[in-house]
Protein backbone atom coordinates (compact mmCIF):
# COMPACT_ATOMS: atom_id res chain seq x y z
CA UNK A 1 0.00 0.00 0.00
CA UNK A 2 1.34 3.45 -0.97
CA UNK A 3 1.30 5.88 1.93
CA UNK A 4 -0.69 9.10 1.44
CA UNK A 5 -2.54 11.68 3.51
CA UNK A 6 -6.04 10.87 2.28
CA UNK A 7 -8.94 10.42 4.68
CA UNK A 8 -9.62 7.08 3.02
CA UNK A 9 -6.23 5.72 4.07
CA UNK A 10 -6.58 7.18 7.56
CA UNK A 11 -9.80 5.17 7.97
CA UNK A 12 -8.54 2.02 6.24
CA UNK A 13 -5.52 1.84 8.54
CA UNK A 14 -7.12 3.03 11.76
CA UNK A 15 -10.55 1.37 11.73
CA UNK A 16 -9.29 -2.19 12.40
CA UNK A 17 -6.96 -0.77 15.04
CA UNK A 18 -9.88 0.71 16.94
CA UNK A 19 -10.54 -2.81 18.15
CA UNK A 20 -7.08 -4.34 17.80
CA UNK A 21 -5.34 -1.65 19.85
CA UNK A 22 -8.00 -1.80 22.53
CA UNK A 23 -8.00 -5.56 23.02
CA UNK A 24 -7.19 -5.43 26.74
CA UNK A 25 -9.74 -2.68 27.26
CA UNK A 26 -12.36 -4.77 25.46
CA UNK A 27 -11.55 -7.76 27.67
CA UNK A 28 -11.78 -5.59 30.77
CA UNK A 29 -15.10 -4.25 29.51
CA UNK A 30 -16.69 -7.67 28.98
CA UNK A 31 -15.38 -8.95 32.32
CA UNK A 32 -16.84 -5.92 34.07
CA UNK A 33 -20.24 -6.21 32.39
CA UNK A 34 -20.65 -9.85 33.41
CA UNK A 35 -19.43 -9.24 36.96
CA UNK A 36 -21.84 -6.31 37.28
CA UNK A 37 -24.62 -8.91 37.11
CA UNK A 38 -22.91 -11.06 39.75
CA UNK A 39 -22.56 -8.50 42.57
CA UNK A 40 -21.53 -4.90 43.18
CA UNK A 41 -18.49 -6.08 45.17
CA UNK A 42 -17.28 -8.22 42.25
CA UNK A 43 -17.90 -5.27 39.94
CA UNK A 44 -15.85 -3.00 42.20
CA UNK A 45 -13.07 -5.60 42.49
CA UNK A 46 -12.69 -6.06 38.72
CA UNK A 47 -12.35 -2.30 38.40
CA UNK A 48 -9.35 -2.39 40.72
CA UNK A 49 -7.59 -5.56 39.52
CA UNK A 50 -8.53 -4.87 35.90
CA UNK A 51 -6.58 -1.63 35.96
CA UNK A 52 -3.62 -3.47 37.49
CA UNK A 53 -3.60 -5.99 34.64
CA UNK A 54 -3.81 -3.13 32.14
CA UNK A 55 -0.50 -1.90 33.57
CA UNK A 56 1.01 -5.31 32.79
CA UNK A 57 -0.50 -5.22 29.29
CA UNK A 58 0.79 -1.68 28.75
CA UNK A 59 4.38 -2.88 29.21
CA UNK A 60 4.12 -5.36 26.34
CA UNK A 61 2.11 -2.93 24.23
CA UNK A 62 4.66 -0.15 24.74
CA UNK A 63 7.50 -2.34 23.52
CA UNK A 64 5.45 -3.46 20.51
CA UNK A 65 4.91 0.17 19.52
CA UNK A 66 8.68 0.59 19.34
CA UNK A 67 8.82 -2.44 17.05
CA UNK A 68 5.94 -1.01 15.03
CA UNK A 69 7.82 2.27 14.48
CA UNK A 70 10.92 0.41 13.25
CA UNK A 71 8.91 -1.91 10.97
CA UNK A 72 6.97 1.06 9.55
CA UNK A 73 10.24 2.89 8.91
CA UNK A 74 11.69 -0.11 7.05
CA UNK A 75 8.44 -0.47 5.11
CA UNK A 76 8.59 3.19 4.14
CA UNK A 77 12.18 2.66 2.97
CA UNK A 78 11.00 -0.38 0.92
CA UNK A 79 13.49 -2.48 2.92
CA UNK A 80 11.17 -5.49 3.23
CA UNK A 81 13.94 -7.99 3.95
CA UNK A 82 14.60 -6.26 7.29
CA UNK A 83 10.99 -6.55 8.50
CA UNK A 84 11.26 -10.22 9.53
CA UNK A 85 14.38 -9.78 11.71
CA UNK A 86 12.81 -6.66 13.28
CA UNK A 87 9.64 -8.60 14.05
CA UNK A 88 11.51 -11.50 15.67
CA UNK A 89 13.67 -9.14 17.70
CA UNK A 90 10.44 -7.76 19.10
CA UNK A 91 9.05 -11.27 19.72
CA UNK A 92 12.19 -12.46 21.56
CA UNK A 93 12.08 -9.53 23.92
CA UNK A 94 8.31 -9.82 24.43
CA UNK A 95 8.82 -13.44 25.57
CA UNK A 96 11.43 -12.35 28.12
CA UNK A 97 9.10 -9.62 29.37
CA UNK A 98 6.19 -12.07 29.61
CA UNK A 99 8.16 -14.42 31.86
CA UNK A 100 9.12 -11.55 34.16
CA UNK A 101 5.56 -10.20 34.33
CA UNK A 102 4.10 -13.65 34.98
CA UNK A 103 6.38 -14.20 37.95
CA UNK A 104 5.61 -10.72 39.25
CA UNK A 105 1.85 -11.32 39.10
CA UNK A 106 2.16 -14.69 40.81
CA UNK A 107 4.44 -13.70 43.67
CA UNK A 108 4.59 -9.92 44.06
CA UNK A 109 1.11 -8.70 43.13
CA UNK A 110 -0.69 -10.23 46.18
CA UNK A 111 1.75 -8.42 48.47
CA UNK A 112 1.26 -5.12 46.63
CA UNK A 113 -2.54 -5.46 46.73
CA UNK A 114 -2.40 -5.88 50.51
CA UNK A 115 -0.77 -2.46 50.76
CA UNK A 116 -3.28 -0.58 48.59
CA UNK A 117 -6.60 -2.30 49.34
CA UNK A 118 -8.56 -1.77 52.56
CA UNK A 119 -11.46 -4.17 51.90
CA UNK A 120 -10.56 -7.85 52.65
CA UNK A 121 -13.29 -9.02 50.26
CA UNK A 122 -12.03 -6.94 47.33
CA UNK A 123 -8.48 -8.08 48.08
CA UNK A 124 -9.48 -11.76 47.99
CA UNK A 125 -11.48 -11.39 44.78
CA UNK A 126 -8.66 -9.46 43.08
CA UNK A 127 -6.16 -12.23 43.84
CA UNK A 128 -8.61 -14.92 42.67
CA UNK A 129 -8.97 -13.13 39.33
CA UNK A 130 -5.23 -12.70 38.85
CA UNK A 131 -4.46 -16.36 39.64
CA UNK A 132 -5.94 -17.32 36.26
CA UNK A 133 -5.40 -14.05 34.38
CA UNK A 134 -1.61 -14.14 34.83
CA UNK A 135 -1.24 -16.95 32.27
CA UNK A 136 -2.69 -14.75 29.55
CA UNK A 137 0.32 -12.43 29.54
CA UNK A 138 2.28 -14.75 27.21
CA UNK A 139 -0.42 -14.70 24.54
CA UNK A 140 -1.18 -11.02 25.09
CA UNK A 141 2.44 -10.03 24.45
CA UNK A 142 2.72 -12.27 21.37
CA UNK A 143 -0.56 -10.86 20.11
CA UNK A 144 0.51 -7.22 20.31
CA UNK A 145 3.75 -8.13 18.49
CA UNK A 146 1.74 -9.51 15.57
CA UNK A 147 -0.56 -6.48 15.60
CA UNK A 148 2.53 -4.24 15.50
CA UNK A 149 3.86 -6.16 12.50
CA UNK A 150 0.72 -5.81 10.40
CA UNK A 151 0.19 -2.21 11.49
CA UNK A 152 3.75 -1.36 10.51
CA UNK A 153 3.25 -2.73 6.98
CA UNK A 154 -0.17 -1.03 6.73
CA UNK A 155 -2.15 -4.28 6.41
CA UNK A 156 -4.63 -4.25 9.26
CA UNK A 157 -7.72 -5.97 7.85
CA UNK A 158 -7.37 -9.28 9.74
CA UNK A 159 -6.80 -7.47 13.04
CA UNK A 160 -10.50 -6.67 13.27
CA UNK A 161 -11.45 -10.27 12.45
CA UNK A 162 -9.14 -11.63 15.13
CA UNK A 163 -10.43 -9.11 17.68
CA UNK A 164 -14.03 -10.13 16.99
CA UNK A 165 -13.05 -13.78 17.49
CA UNK A 166 -11.46 -12.86 20.83
CA UNK A 167 -14.50 -10.84 21.89
CA UNK A 168 -17.02 -13.57 21.01
CA UNK A 169 -14.90 -16.19 22.78
CA UNK A 170 -14.58 -14.01 25.88
CA UNK A 171 -18.32 -13.35 26.08
CA UNK A 172 -19.16 -17.03 25.67
CA UNK A 173 -16.55 -18.22 28.19
CA UNK A 174 -17.50 -15.52 30.71
CA UNK A 175 -21.11 -16.66 30.53
CA UNK A 176 -20.12 -20.27 31.18
CA UNK A 177 -17.38 -19.83 33.79
CA UNK A 178 -18.63 -16.89 35.88
CA UNK A 179 -22.18 -18.15 36.41
CA UNK A 180 -21.68 -21.87 35.79
CA UNK A 181 -23.45 -23.37 32.77
CA UNK A 182 -23.31 -26.57 30.72
CA UNK A 183 -22.38 -28.61 33.77
CA UNK A 184 -19.46 -26.35 34.80
CA UNK A 185 -19.42 -25.06 38.37
CA UNK A 186 -19.71 -21.31 38.90
CA UNK A 187 -16.27 -19.73 39.39
CA UNK A 188 -17.28 -16.10 39.95
CA UNK A 189 -14.58 -13.52 39.36
CA UNK A 190 -11.96 -16.28 38.98
CA UNK A 191 -13.97 -17.51 35.99
CA UNK A 192 -13.61 -14.07 34.39
CA UNK A 193 -9.84 -14.36 34.70
CA UNK A 194 -9.82 -17.83 33.14
CA UNK A 195 -12.23 -16.80 30.36
CA UNK A 196 -10.04 -13.85 29.39
CA UNK A 197 -6.91 -15.99 29.25
CA UNK A 198 -8.56 -18.72 27.17
CA UNK A 199 -9.99 -16.17 24.72
CA UNK A 200 -6.49 -14.70 24.20
CA UNK A 201 -5.14 -18.18 23.46
CA UNK A 202 -7.88 -18.73 20.86
CA UNK A 203 -7.22 -15.36 19.20
CA UNK A 204 -3.47 -16.02 19.13
CA UNK A 205 -3.95 -19.40 17.42
CA UNK A 206 -6.17 -17.77 14.79
CA UNK A 207 -3.50 -15.15 14.07
CA UNK A 208 -0.81 -17.83 13.66
CA UNK A 209 -3.04 -19.69 11.17
CA UNK A 210 -3.55 -16.44 9.25
CA UNK A 211 0.20 -15.81 9.03
CA UNK A 212 0.83 -19.33 7.74
CA UNK A 213 -1.57 -18.75 4.85
CA UNK A 214 -0.54 -15.12 4.22
CA UNK A 215 1.19 -14.98 0.83
CA UNK A 216 2.71 -11.58 1.64
CA UNK A 217 4.46 -12.96 4.74
CA UNK A 218 7.29 -14.42 2.66
CA UNK A 219 8.23 -10.96 1.45
CA UNK A 220 8.93 -10.00 5.05
CA UNK A 221 11.01 -13.16 5.69
CA UNK A 222 8.67 -14.27 8.49
CA UNK A 223 9.36 -17.96 7.92
CA UNK A 224 13.07 -17.62 8.58
CA UNK A 225 13.73 -17.74 12.31
CA UNK A 226 16.80 -15.54 12.88
CA UNK A 227 19.28 -15.73 15.72
CA UNK A 228 19.24 -13.25 18.56
CA UNK A 229 20.32 -9.95 17.00
CA UNK A 230 21.44 -8.09 20.11
CA UNK A 231 22.27 -4.79 18.34
CA UNK A 232 18.80 -4.77 16.76
CA UNK A 233 17.12 -5.69 20.05
CA UNK A 234 19.14 -3.01 21.84
CA UNK A 235 18.04 -0.40 19.28
CA UNK A 236 14.44 -1.50 19.64
CA UNK A 237 14.66 -1.36 23.44
CA UNK A 238 16.14 2.15 23.30
CA UNK A 239 13.20 3.33 21.18
CA UNK A 240 10.59 1.34 23.09
CA UNK A 241 11.70 1.90 26.69
CA UNK A 242 10.32 5.44 26.93
CA UNK A 243 7.00 4.22 25.49
CA UNK A 244 6.95 1.29 27.90
CA UNK A 245 7.43 3.77 30.72
CA UNK A 246 4.72 5.98 29.22
CA UNK A 247 2.29 3.06 29.27
CA UNK A 248 3.27 2.02 32.78
CA UNK A 249 3.03 5.55 34.12
CA UNK A 250 -0.29 6.12 32.40
CA UNK A 251 -1.90 2.93 33.69
CA UNK A 252 -0.23 3.26 37.09
CA UNK A 253 -1.90 6.63 37.49
CA UNK A 254 -5.23 4.85 36.94
CA UNK A 255 -4.22 2.24 39.51
CA UNK A 256 -3.38 4.96 42.05
CA UNK A 257 -6.64 6.72 41.19
CA UNK A 258 -8.67 3.55 41.83
CA UNK A 259 -6.72 2.89 45.04
CA UNK A 260 -7.52 6.37 46.34
CA UNK A 261 -11.18 6.04 45.34
CA UNK A 262 -11.35 2.59 47.02
CA UNK A 263 -10.52 4.34 50.28
CA UNK A 264 -13.68 6.43 49.83
CA UNK A 265 -15.86 3.31 49.83
CA UNK A 266 -17.10 0.43 47.69
CA UNK A 267 -19.93 2.54 46.22
CA UNK A 268 -17.55 5.23 44.98
CA UNK A 269 -15.29 2.54 43.53
CA UNK A 270 -18.25 0.99 41.71
CA UNK A 271 -19.24 4.40 40.28
CA UNK A 272 -15.69 4.98 39.10
CA UNK A 273 -15.52 1.54 37.49
CA UNK A 274 -18.79 2.20 35.65
CA UNK A 275 -17.37 5.51 34.42
CA UNK A 276 -14.22 3.68 33.32
CA UNK A 277 -16.29 1.19 31.29
CA UNK A 278 -18.06 4.03 29.49
CA UNK A 279 -14.72 5.80 29.01
CA UNK A 280 -13.25 2.66 27.40
CA UNK A 281 -16.19 2.36 25.00
CA UNK A 282 -16.06 5.99 23.96
CA UNK A 283 -12.28 6.08 23.54
CA UNK A 284 -12.03 3.05 21.21
CA UNK A 285 -11.77 5.31 18.10
CA UNK A 286 -9.01 7.32 19.77
CA UNK A 287 -6.87 4.22 20.38
CA UNK A 288 -7.24 3.16 16.77
CA UNK A 289 -6.30 6.53 15.29
CA UNK A 290 -3.46 6.92 17.81
CA UNK A 291 -1.88 3.62 16.81
CA UNK A 292 -2.43 4.32 13.13
CA UNK A 293 -0.71 7.72 13.29
CA UNK A 294 2.44 6.01 14.65
CA UNK A 295 2.77 4.00 11.44
CA UNK A 296 1.77 6.86 9.17
CA UNK A 297 4.32 9.27 10.61
CA UNK A 298 7.17 6.76 10.74
CA UNK A 299 6.36 5.50 7.24
CA UNK A 300 6.34 8.99 5.75
CA UNK A 301 9.69 9.79 7.33
CA UNK A 302 11.16 6.53 5.99
CA UNK A 303 9.78 7.47 2.56
CA UNK A 304 11.44 10.90 2.77
CA UNK A 305 8.07 12.67 2.96
CA UNK A 306 8.61 14.69 6.14
CA UNK A 307 6.44 17.51 4.81
CA UNK A 308 3.44 15.17 5.02
CA UNK A 309 3.83 14.56 8.79
CA UNK A 310 2.01 17.62 10.12
CA UNK A 311 -0.88 17.40 7.59
CA UNK A 312 -1.55 13.73 8.39
CA UNK A 313 -1.52 14.44 12.15
CA UNK A 314 -3.93 17.36 11.71
CA UNK A 315 -6.29 15.38 9.46
CA UNK A 316 -6.26 12.37 11.78
CA UNK A 317 -7.01 14.56 14.82
CA UNK A 318 -10.08 16.00 13.08
CA UNK A 319 -11.40 12.54 12.21
CA UNK A 320 -10.65 11.29 15.73
CA UNK A 321 -12.55 14.18 17.31
CA UNK A 322 -15.55 13.84 15.01
CA UNK A 323 -15.98 10.07 15.38
CA UNK A 324 -15.39 10.18 19.14
CA UNK A 325 -18.11 12.80 19.62
CA UNK A 326 -20.48 10.89 17.33
CA UNK A 327 -20.13 7.80 19.53
CA UNK A 328 -19.76 9.35 22.98
CA UNK A 329 -22.30 12.19 23.13
CA UNK A 330 -25.43 9.98 22.92
CA UNK A 331 -24.02 7.52 25.46
CA UNK A 332 -22.92 10.16 27.96
CA UNK A 333 -26.03 12.34 27.71
CA UNK A 334 -28.51 9.43 27.77
CA UNK A 335 -26.62 6.72 29.70
CA UNK A 336 -29.69 4.89 31.01
CA UNK A 337 -30.98 4.27 27.49
CA UNK A 338 -27.67 3.09 26.04
CA UNK A 339 -26.27 1.21 29.05
CA UNK A 340 -29.41 -0.73 29.92
CA UNK A 341 -28.80 -3.37 27.18
CA UNK A 342 -25.36 -3.99 28.71
CA UNK A 343 -26.16 -3.74 32.39
CA UNK A 344 -29.86 -4.59 32.31
CA UNK A 345 -30.38 -3.96 36.03
CA UNK A 346 -33.69 -2.76 37.42
CA UNK A 347 -31.70 -0.72 39.94
CA UNK A 348 -30.33 2.12 37.81
CA UNK A 349 -29.11 4.11 40.81
CA UNK A 350 -25.46 3.44 39.96
CA UNK A 351 -25.92 5.07 36.56
CA UNK A 352 -27.80 7.96 38.14
CA UNK A 353 -25.03 8.54 40.68
CA UNK A 354 -22.44 8.51 37.88
CA UNK A 355 -24.26 11.05 35.66
CA UNK A 356 -22.13 14.04 36.72
CA UNK A 357 -18.97 12.05 36.00
CA UNK A 358 -20.35 11.33 32.51
CA UNK A 359 -20.66 15.07 31.87
CA UNK A 360 -17.02 15.50 32.85
CA UNK A 361 -16.12 12.67 30.44
CA UNK A 362 -17.52 14.70 27.54
CA UNK A 363 -14.93 17.42 28.12
CA UNK A 364 -12.16 14.87 28.70
CA UNK A 365 -12.91 13.02 25.45
CA UNK A 366 -12.98 16.21 23.37
CA UNK A 367 -9.44 17.11 24.45
CA UNK A 368 -8.18 13.50 24.61
CA UNK A 369 -9.31 12.72 21.04
CA UNK A 370 -7.02 15.45 19.65
CA UNK A 371 -4.19 15.34 22.20
CA UNK A 372 -3.65 11.59 21.80
CA UNK A 373 -3.14 11.99 18.03
CA UNK A 374 -0.55 14.74 18.39
CA UNK A 375 1.21 12.86 21.18
CA UNK A 376 1.37 9.59 19.22
CA UNK A 377 2.38 11.47 16.10
CA UNK A 378 5.27 12.81 18.13
CA UNK A 379 6.34 9.32 19.24
CA UNK A 380 6.02 8.13 15.63
CA UNK A 381 8.87 10.47 14.73
CA UNK A 382 11.10 8.53 17.14
CA UNK A 383 11.09 11.24 19.83
CA UNK A 384 10.02 8.71 22.47
CA UNK A 385 12.26 10.06 25.23
CA UNK A 386 10.76 13.52 24.88
CA UNK A 387 7.32 11.89 24.97
CA UNK A 388 8.22 10.22 28.27
CA UNK A 389 9.37 13.52 29.77
CA UNK A 390 6.20 15.21 28.54
CA UNK A 391 3.93 12.54 30.01
CA UNK A 392 5.81 12.49 33.32
CA UNK A 393 5.20 16.21 33.80
CA UNK A 394 1.52 15.78 33.01
CA UNK A 395 1.10 12.85 35.41
CA UNK A 396 2.75 14.65 38.31
CA UNK A 397 0.20 17.45 37.93
CA UNK A 398 -2.64 14.97 37.38
CA UNK A 399 -1.94 12.82 40.46
CA UNK A 400 -1.32 15.89 42.60
CA UNK A 401 -4.76 17.23 41.72
CA UNK A 402 -6.44 13.88 42.40
CA UNK A 403 -4.74 13.53 45.78
CA UNK A 404 -5.80 17.04 46.75
CA UNK A 405 -9.43 16.48 45.73
CA UNK A 406 -9.78 13.14 47.56
CA UNK A 407 -7.76 13.84 50.72
CA UNK A 408 -7.75 17.60 51.24
CA UNK A 409 -11.09 18.84 49.98
CA UNK A 410 -14.77 18.12 50.29
CA UNK A 411 -15.22 17.98 46.53
CA UNK A 412 -17.12 15.08 44.94
CA UNK A 413 -15.77 12.27 42.75
CA UNK A 414 -16.42 14.14 39.49
CA UNK A 415 -13.82 16.73 40.50
CA UNK A 416 -11.23 13.97 40.80
CA UNK A 417 -12.13 12.89 37.27
CA UNK A 418 -11.83 16.49 36.09
CA UNK A 419 -8.10 16.35 36.87
CA UNK A 420 -7.68 14.47 33.59
CA UNK A 421 -8.80 17.57 31.69
CA UNK A 422 -5.74 19.41 32.95
CA UNK A 423 -3.54 16.41 32.06
CA UNK A 424 -4.63 16.29 28.41
CA UNK A 425 -4.38 20.07 28.02
CA UNK A 426 -0.74 19.86 29.08
CA UNK A 427 -0.11 16.93 26.71
CA UNK A 428 -1.53 18.64 23.65
CA UNK A 429 0.20 21.95 24.35
CA UNK A 430 3.65 20.37 24.78
CA UNK A 431 3.19 17.98 21.83
CA UNK A 432 2.28 20.76 19.40
CA UNK A 433 5.18 22.85 20.66
CA UNK A 434 7.71 20.08 20.01
CA UNK A 435 6.35 19.16 16.58
CA UNK A 436 6.52 22.80 15.46
CA UNK A 437 10.16 23.12 16.52
CA UNK A 438 11.13 20.60 13.80
CA UNK A 439 13.70 18.90 16.03
CA UNK A 440 12.20 15.50 15.16
CA UNK A 441 13.38 15.79 11.55
CA UNK A 442 16.98 14.95 12.49
CA UNK A 443 16.17 11.84 14.56
CA UNK A 444 17.33 8.43 13.33
CA UNK A 445 15.48 5.12 13.89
Amino acid sequence: MTLNTSYRQIFSLSFPLMLGSAVQNIIALTDSVFLYHLSEVDFAAIGFVGVFYLIIAAIGFGFSKGGQIIIARRYGEDNLISIGPSFYAMVYFEIILAVIMFLAMKFLAPIAFGIFVNSPEILEKSINYLDYRAYGVFFSYMGVAIVALYTGVVRTSFIIVDTIILLVANIFLNYILIFGHFGIESMGIAGAGLASTLSEIIAFICFIIYILFDKEARKYHLFRLPKFDWPLIKNMVSISSPMVMQGVLGMSSWFVFFSLVENMGERELAITNLARIVYLICSIPIWGFSTGINSHVSGFIGNQKRNAVMPIIFKTSKVSLGLTLLISLPILIFPKFFLYPLLGSEDMSLITDAQNVFYVLIVILIIFSVAAIYFNGLTGTGATLYGLKLQSIGLVVYLGLIYFVIHHSNLSIEWAWASEIVYWLLIIAMSIYYLRTGKWQTLKV
